[in-house]
């Protein structure tokens, strides 16, 4: 029953997105985040992600919906990170393995860059937070509620087989989505979606602690002083933070104290020195080659060359050290620069969407934003996260608010509203004429 239903949903989005790719897009957005197809048992080894996309793109070339087709830094600098990855692949020292990571990493952004040309309308950017609210919510709520009900005693972990099936890494994607879940909260009507969202916050938060996650706890820390530092009535938020704050770390058994506790002593932790290693060895490749190793560098024979404890092989868990070691300073720096710009796009609609009334959401989304790119820099620095969906389809969400808020979309969405509602009000009122 289960597949059949997913099924029907996914053929829906696939046939509308042919005929309105925005619909497709939303449906591969949750297909690539949320990965509901792994829970059932039939599509779970289709290539169902494809097949929205496929119909998608299609529907790009061949509907008359609205497109805007239109270039900002943010698109400029990740289609040059797109292509130093393209310059860098032949270089891979393991090329058949650093293809089908590079095949995976141009998918996403391909479809980030085909997101930012169909999606147009404030309806279209609302409807995309909710989707990646509700699939990252989705693990929360569950891993909170299994956080609660355990006490904290087992770890949180992600969906497996995908970005973020470890614990760490489903934790930072947590943190991340729950700013935006505030975002949501701020600019909905209904009391009962607030309520919703609150709770939902709160249990997202409980799931990243319950997975014992180090970097997650940093990246909580840090965005919650963005938050704080965000908001306009600073002691009422500050009393909040540390209310929720405190009755989650109430659950948390003397195992999950105990593991917090080694970020102070990381030359005692083994986890810690090894990924320590691992950046060493990420530099030293990157200063010896300009391209890069590739996707997959973290493999016996290259630590021996460049890591200063050769026999001590980790992953890099982190967004810095992995581009580093891949794609080398080249790639690094249109990494940076590209997470740089879309910061400062998100602070910029946050002071300039105060300014009128009908762009005051875009001030929240700003502010959101920000929030949540402060918990991906800094839990990003202990995660091997630099491609994952999430952060990129911030960076659409930012780019189309810019977008919307400078073509002043709101009134072309006004004059198309009265027209609605001229139209409705002609329709009732032919009956009672005749």
């Amino acid at each position: 029953m289960r597949d059949y239903l997913l099924g029907s949903i996914i053929l829906v989005f696939s046939a509308y997105g042919m005929l309105h790719p925005w619909v497709g897009i939303l449906g591969w957005t949750w297909i690539s985040i949320m990965n509901p197809h792994a829970y059932s048992w039939q599509l779970s080894s289709m290539p169902v992600a494809a097949a929205i996309a496929g119909t998608t793109l299609l529907g790009v070339l061949l509907t008359r919906d609205r497109r805007q087709f239109f270039v900002t830094r943010e698109t400029a600098v990740l289609m040059l990170f797109m292509l130093w990855m393209c310059v860098t692949l032949p270089f891979s020292f393991y090329f058949d393995e650093s293809f089908d990571l590079w095949k995976r990493v141009m998918k996403i952004d391909l479809m980030v860059l085909v997101a930012m040309v169909v999606l147009c309308s404030k309806k279209h950017i609302t409807l995309l937070a909710w989707i990646l609210a509700a699939s990252i919510g989705f693990f929360g709520v569950k891993g909170g509620l299994f956080t609660l009900a355990t006490g904290g005693t087992y770890r949180v972990w992600g969906p497996t087989g995908t970005y973020i099936g470890g614990n760490n890494e489903v934790a930072l994607a947590l943190v991340m989505i729950i700013p935006l879940m505030r975002f949501l909260q701020l600019t909905t009507e209904s009391v009962w979606i607030k309520r919703g969202l609150m709770l939902s916050m709160f249990l997202c938060a409980a799931a990243a602690l319950g997975s014992q996650s180090r970097g997650a706890l940093l990246a909580i820390v840090a965005m919650a002083c963005v938050l704080w530092w965000r908001s306009d009535k600073k002691v009422l938020g500050l009393l909040s933070l540390l209310a929720v704050g405190l009755a989650l770390l109430s659950f948390m058994p003397d195992s999950w104290w105990d593991r917090m506790g080694t970020i102070s002593e990381y030359e005692d932790d083994a986890s810690a020195t090894g990924r320590i290693n691992a950046w060493w060895m990420a530099w030293n490749l990157a200063k010896a080659n300009i391209f890069g190793g590739g996707f997959m560098v973290y493999m016996p024979d290259l630590f021996a060359l460049y890591a200063p404890n050769p026999l001590d092989l980790h992953a890099a868990h982190s967004i810095y050290f992995m581009v580093l070691g891949e794609h080398g300073f080249i790639g690094l720096f249109l990494f940076l620069l590209l997470w740089f710009f879309v910061w400062r796009s998100a602070g910029r609609l946050r002071i300039q969407g105060k300014e009128l009334p009908q762009t005051q959401w875009l001030s929240h989304l700003g502010a959101m934003c920000q929030v949540s790119l402060a918990g991906y820099a800094v839990g990003g620095a202990f995660l091997s996260l630099s491609y994952y969906d999430l952060p990129y389809n911030l960076l659409v969400l930012v780019v189309l608010g810019c977008r919307w808020m400078d073509s002043k979309e709101w009134v072309r969405e006004e004059q198309e509203l009265q027209v609605q509602q001229a139209n409705q009000a002609l329709k009732s009122a032919k009956p009672s004429m005749v």
